[in-house]
């Protein structure tokens, strides 16, 4: 850009390029001239913020998210940021209390029903409704409280997407209804959104409940053949925000797919499995599942099969925490980590030398 950029969008706009063409110091640079500019405009802190977790600068990330929201406190998507940052240091209090700022985002909001919302209190001999929300993964890392609910005297009425109400209704002990069209269920003393369960029920990363609770109900149609079976979960959603992050390049997939043993790419376009009880049925028989971040990994989890997950540098979510190679979420699973974005080679390479040894 040539000339002197004049105001605080130029600006705004000029970081954002250099944010994104690698250049986060001069991206920082140019939000600090925002604040001193205008030092009672949110903005630039939060965008800040984001620059710095995306480098790991964790302390100063979120001195910046807390500037942004001690100038804008109804900010929700610096709130959700805020969320994100702290629940993945497992400072789970007040990071799923600030993760409920999620619903005041677009596409995000809660149902609007006739029926009080569960915030936590003891509801033994009630009955309960369990919404569904954000992706397949997500559904199926909090499925895991529905039977808890149950087993504390709760009725409890899990609706999901339809590809998984076969799996849950096999797995969980609960009603659950595939959440489409119209939909009759008994009505509630109380309702919760999926997301807010472990909030709500107070966990921490050292309560939370890593027994598996998922498991095949059916069987596949054929048996696998092979020694050693591993299956593959390459590629998530390409919808997803961060999917070119978390997915692997054509060449590292195939890479994986000659790993020694009857490896099975998991992907349903592949197997033809027509839902995740299919899904699960398959998993079932093999001996590992190897995953980039999709649905496939939480469910390998969930049924406690040994799972090694591949994540990104970039945008790696907060459920897997920082620096670890295990999760409370899923005891089976072992974490393998990129140390530098886009950089899938050693990643790669550290399975292979597991695999070998």
């Amino acid at each position: 850009m040539d000339g002197k950029i004049n105001t605080s969008k130029e600006l705004a706009a000029r970081a954002a390029a250099l944010r994104d063409a690698g250049r986060p110091e001069a991206a920082a640079e140019l939000y600090l001239e925002m604040v001193a500019r205008d030092p009672h405009d949110p903005e630039p802190h939060h965008h800040l913020g984001a620059l710095r977790a995306g480098q790991g600068r964790l302390d100063e990330a979120e001195a910046a998210y807390r500037r942004a929201l001690a100038l804008a406190p109804g900010a929700a998507g610096t709130q959700r940021l805020l969320a994100t940052l702290l629940l993945s240091q497992g400072r789970f209090a007040e990071g799923f209390a600030l993760f409920e700022a999620r619903h005041l985002l677009p596409g995000m909001g809660k149902p609007d029903l006739p029926f009080p919302e569960w915030r936590g209190e003891d509801l033994a001999g009630k009955r309960l409704l369990i919404w569904p929300e954000q992706g397949f993964g997500d559904q199926i890392q909090f499925a895991r409280f529905a039977p808890i609910l149950q087993a504390r005297g709760v009725d409890v009425t899990l609706l999901c997407r339809p590809a998984l109400a076969r799996l849950f209704a096999g797995s969980l002990g609960v009603r659950v209804l595939a959440a489409e069209g119209s939909v009759d269920f008994p009505d509630p003393d109380g309702w919760v959104m999926a997301g807010s369960l472990a909030g709500r029920l107070g966990i921490t990363p050292q309560t939370v409940p890593g027994r598996p609770y998922l498991r095949a109900s059916s069987a596949w149609p054929r048996r696998l053949a092979g020694d050693f079976k591993i299956g593959l979960a390459t590629r998530g959603n390409p919808a997803f925000v961060n999917d070119a992050n978390r997915s692997l390049p054509p060449a590292q997939a195939a890479r994986l797919e000659r790993l020694p043993g009857a490896v099975v790419d998991l992907d349903p376009a592949r197997t033809g499995a027509g839902d995740f009880a299919d899904t699960a049925a398959l998993i079932d028989q093999l001996d590992l599942v190897i995953a980039v971040d999709t649905a496939v990994a939480h469910l390998a989890g969930a049924m406690g099969k040994p799972c090694w997950l591949l994540l990104s540098a970039l945008g790696a979510d907060w459920r897997w925490l920082r620096e670890r190679t295990d999760t409370p979420w899923y005891p089976s699973m072992r974490l393998f980590r990129q140390s530098a974005p886009g950089d899938w080679d050693p990643v790669l390479q550290a399975v292979e030398r597991a695999l070998a040894g």
